[in-house]
C-alpha cells in the first residue's frame, strides 16, 4: 500500500471519514501516525528571505556566516539545542531540520528572527522579505 496522507477539516468532512475508513481497513501491523502540518511553501520562502539579509548585514564574532550557518545559530537558539565536542575538534550542534519543523515552530523562528534584527546591536534591515505568511 502507498503513503496515504489526509487533512483533518472541520468536523462533518469527508476527509475524516475517509481517514477512518482507511484505518479499519488496515491489516495488523501497520502503523498510524498523526502530526501537525509541516511548514507552508511561504513560511519557508520568508525564513530563507530573512536568513539571507542577516548573513549580508551582520559580523558575528568577527565572522560572516553563511544563510545555512545563521539557520544553525537560530534553530539552535529556538530548540535550546545541546552542544557536544566533535570527533575532530571544534563542536557539533543537535538539532532539528527545519524541514521538520511545524508551521507553529516556523513562526516561532521567524519571530526570533525579527526579534534578533530589530535589536539595536545587530539592527537588520529586512527591506526583501514579503510578511505575508499563509498559517
Amino acid at each position: 500500500m502507498n503513503k496515504l496522507t489526509f487533512i483533518l477539516q472541520p468536523t462533518p468532512h469527508p476527509a475524516r471519514r475517509n481517514c477512518w475508513e482507511a484505518i479499519k481497513a488496515l491489516p495488523d501491523g501497520y502503523v498510524v501516525t498523526i502530526q501537525e502540518p509541516k511548514r507552508t511553501v511561504q513560511q519557508n520562502a520568508m525564513m530563507w528571505a530573512m536568513l539571507g539579509e542577516v548573513s549580508k548585514q551582520v559580523i558575528w564574532h568577527g565572522q560572516t556566516l553563511s544563510s545555512e550557518e545563521w539557520k544553525h545559530v537560530f534553530t539552535a537558539a529556538l530548540k535550546r539545542q545541546k552542544v557536544v565536542p566533535g570527533l575532530d575538534g571544534g563542536f557539533v550542534v543537535l538539532g532539528q531540520s527545519t524541514s521538520r519543523m511545524s508551521k507553529k515552530e516556523i513562526s516561532d523562528l521567524v519571530e526570533l528572527m525579527r526579534a534578533f534584527g530589530s535589536d539595536p546591536a545587530h539592527f537588520v534591515d529586512f527591506k526583501d522579505v514579503e510578511w505575508e505568511m499563509a498559517s
